[in-house]
């Protein structure tokens, strides 16, 4: 009875041992893991994520809408293609001959339509798409250059714009890089201004020949659904005019 009551005390010793054991080893680790996470924080601060300020704790990256395309220079000529691009006045085009530096220019189209550049002098841009034009610089410049090779960009789009003038609060030149009617165009100017003449309104456009012809529009009878065919869209060099 004497040595069961022994072992029966030496295995309550060794479990009593082994129970503390395995405490101080859990304490260990714990106070390890603490200390590291103090200094992983320490050297790395973790900032909260933005808030949408609306309480609700959603990131902003998640739910903020896209930023729409701006309507610059540089992505309207990013459309330009050399192949149906139609030339006008006013655009600017960048002449580059290959190893001809002196013959390489930036040129601007004047209101005749023309370009000048040094060899060839005056030719004609308007009307003409950048291959077509680079293809007439290339044979003219075959009579004094080797084997010419030419290329013709355009690098800022100005005659695709259209004039408003008149009675309006904001009139001047918009540019047309998009489908615009005229109520469109009346309403880009912000408005009409005192004792503007809404029902003779017209746009001067004018034809292949040279000659303009005058498309009246009357704003009144369109904002009620009347005569909705007067609300044409415009073109290049259209003049809106508001009495």
């Amino acid at each position: 009875m004497f040595f069961a009551g022994q072992t029966m005390a030496k295995r309550t010793l060794i479990l009593a041992f082994m129970a503390l054991l395995a405490l101080w080893t859990l304490t260990a680790y714990a106070q390890d893991t603490t200390s590291q996470d103090d200094s992983t924080s320490s050297a790395k601060p973790v900032l909260p994520a933005p808030s949408d300020n609306t309480g609700n704790g959603k990131d902003v990256a998640a739910t903020a809408t896209p930023l729409p395309m701006s309507n610059t220079p540089a992505s309207r000529v990013s459309t330009v293609l050399p192949s149906t691009y139609v030339v006008g006045v006013g655009d600017v085009l960048d002449i580059n001959v290959w190893k001809e530096g002196e013959l390489s220019k930036t040129v601007p189209v004047r209101p005749d339509g023309m370009i000048t550049l040094p060899l060839i002098g005056e030719i004609k841009a308007s009307g003409l798409t950048p291959v077509q034009l680079q293809d007439q610089l290339t044979a003219a410049l075959e009579k004094v250059v080797s084997e010419p090779q030419v290329t013709v960009m355009v690098v800022s789009v100005n005659s695709l714009s259209f004039n408003i003038v008149g009675s309006v609060l904001k009139p001047g030149y918009y540019p047309l890089t998009k489908p615009v009617t005229v109520l469109d165009a009346i309403a880009l100017t912000g408005g009409f201004r005192d004792f503007a003449k809404q029902n003779k309104i017209y746009v001067l456009r004018t034809k292949p020949d040279g000659t303009q012809e005058r498309l009246k529009f009357n704003y009144k009878q369109v904002i009620k659904g009347k005569n909705m065919s007067q609300n044409i869209l415009l073109q290049p060099r259209d003049t809106l005019v508001i009495p």
